[in-house]
């Protein structure tokens, strides 16, 4: 998965997630990618630093900062509103999962293909994939999805 700051042709600054840089070209394009403050479909990619962390430096990474931090943004009380509500939707799905689920770890890989091929039982579980293992599991036709992170889970 991929984050990108974005920016409409009237200036409002948003981020959203893609699963690739192709996914996010092609999504551009058939202008599937609108503005959440006005709903311009012309949108285009503001200037970011990327975060590389390493599997061991997670915890030590300092976040980047939100798009309403970056210079020159101004952020409307409309879209702070669903920003937050967003937020505290994703956080709700995200603690529902971690209750109700089993945390596999470095394993899920291996545990997602063994319940998707039948080799035990269904359950749902959460853990850890690299990019990789994760575009692999998708390509073996096995539903997968990344748990939400939040700005406050850096702390």
């Amino acid at each position: 998965m991929i984050r990108y700051n974005l920016r409409c042709e009237k200036g409002h600054a948003f981020e959203s997630w893609f699963q690739s840089s192709a996914a996010y070209e092609s999504q551009e394009k058939r202008r599937l990618v609108s503005c959440p403050a006005c709903g311009s479909v012309k949108v285009e990619r503001a200037i970011m630093a990327p975060q590389i962390v390493s599997k061991k430096g997670r915890e030590q990474a300092a976040p980047a900062p939100a798009p309403a931090e970056t210079a020159g943004s101004e952020s409307t009380p409309l879209l702070m509103a669903q920003e937050r509500e967003l937020r505290a939707k994703l956080k709700e799905l995200r603690d529902h999962i971690v209750k109700n689920a089993d945390n596999v770890g470095e394993r899920f890989p291996n545990e997602a293909r063994k319940m998707h091929y039948g080799d035990i039982e269904h359950r749902p579980i959460y853990g850890e994939a690299s990019p990789d293992e994760a575009r692999a599991l998708i390509d073996e036709g096995v539903e997968v999805s990344p748990l939400p992170v939040l700005p406050d889970d850096r702390n």
